[in-house]
């Protein structure tokens, strides 16, 4: 199934934030925003109850289906399927009937931590076992959806083996399902520093037909004697987007055949002063005038893939399994206790994650100790 539209869509991504409602009003008024992506599981907490106001705004953008549903808690790759997720899932079928979502999205990883609604996405092996469990996932979030689904790719990654792969594991993942993928090319801008990779080697590796959707941002640095150039660079989202960002979006626009949305993001405690608005809302026009400029060179309107699936395959109960569950409970609690990436392994060597398809032996240092601050956040 097949899709014509009429230009890339620029939008932002929103959420019930004063502080990010506050920088992205004026670009509202003035009918700048194309699209509108909300992260609909933040409001997990407070049972997905909205103002009259901002339901008024995403309905808004439902009529003319430039509504986008961004889950972030998901956490795709457990190894249990938890009452969490199935309370995730049933409040996705009910937002389905108040919004027309033009896709729903979630997140490549899992989610450290026991709190289901605290932790941030880390890296899992490529394995048979994990491919079967992302693929029942991401089918279960199709079913709830009922309508084009996607994930994202991770900024973080323990070793270069990983970045490597992340993009074939992506297109195995979402092709039971016809999904598509967010780009993220903050994501990549840091893994292209923290790895030292050029932006050619590295988008080679991607299955750049299934982006349907970009993201930009800004993040941060965090210093370490071991990283490439003595620092790591994080995906944080409380910065503005740097120029080599921009750059690699007009980069990847060229090469992304079925793109309909590029979307900005940054979190409201970014987001507190006047002068983070105004920086935020210059990034939004830098962004604006790259798309503007490429919809200008192309010819319009262009057939682009739907991204529908057109059966899927569920069983009756979700596809558990326990070894994995285990090792993520063993990750999750020693990257959230530990010093530093010396404690780590060798608290780790001695689990059964030594010689496992975790490969914890080729683990950078600079990146596990990312991984504990990750962790330790978010505990």
């Amino acid at each position: 199934m097949s899709r014509i539209i009429d230009g890339i869509i620029p939008g932002i991504a929103t959420n019930l934030d004063v502080d990010m409602l506050s920088a992205s009003l004026p670009l509202l008024e003035a009918g700048l925003v194309g699209g509108l992506e909300w992260s609909f599981d933040a409001l997990y907490a407070r049972d997905y109850q909205v103002p009259d106001w901002f339901h008024e705004l995403l309905s808004a953008y439902s009529k003319e289906q430039r509504l986008v549903g961004h889950g972030v808690f998901f956490s795709l790759f457990s190894g249990r399927f938890s009452e969490e997720q199935q309370a995730w899932l049933e409040r996705l079928r009910a937002l389905r009937g108040m919004y027309q979502f033009d896709h729903i999205t979630e997140h490549f990883g899992f989610m450290t931590g026991r709190d289901f609604h605290k932790g941030a996405p880390l890296s899992v092996p490529y394995t048979a076992t994990t491919l079967a469990i992302g693929r029942d996932r991401i089918s279960r979030i199709a079913d709830a959806a009922q309508c084009p689904v996607g994930l994202e790719n991770l900024a973080f990654a323990y070793d270069l083996e990983e970045v490597k792969i992340q993009g074939r594991f992506l297109d195995e993942l979402l092709s039971p399902v016809n999904g598509f993928m967010i780009l993220d090319l903050h994501n990549l801008y840091c893994q292209l520093h923290n790895f030292n990779l050029d932006s050619s080697t590295l988008l080679d590796l991607y299955p750049l037909e299934k982006v349907r959707e970009i993201h930009i941002s800004g993040g941060s640095w965090q210093p370490h004697p071991g990283a490439h150039l003595q620092q790591v660079r994080r995906d944080t989202h409380d910065d503005a987007v740097p120029a080599a960002v921009f750059e690699l979006l007009k980069i990847t626009l060229n090469r992304c055949p079925n793109l309909k949305f590029v979307l900005l993001e940054q979190l409201g405690i970014a987001l507190t002063t006047p002068a983070q608005r105004a920086q935020y809302q210059d990034d939004f026009h830098t962004m604006r005038n790259i798309i503007e400029q490429y919809n200008r060179e192309q010819q319009w309107p262009r057939n682009i893939d739907g991204f529908r699936p057109a059966t899927l395959q569920l069983t009756p109960t979700p596809l558990v399994d326990e070894q994995l569950f285990g090792h993520q409970q063993i990750i999750s609690h020693i990257l959230e206790t530990a010093a530093d990436h010396k404690d780590v392994i060798d608290k780790m060597q001695y689990t059964s994650l030594a010689g496992s398809d975790w490969h914890i032996e080729k683990w950078q240092p600079a990146m596990v100790d990312t991984a504990i601050h990750i962790a330790q956040k978010w505990k």
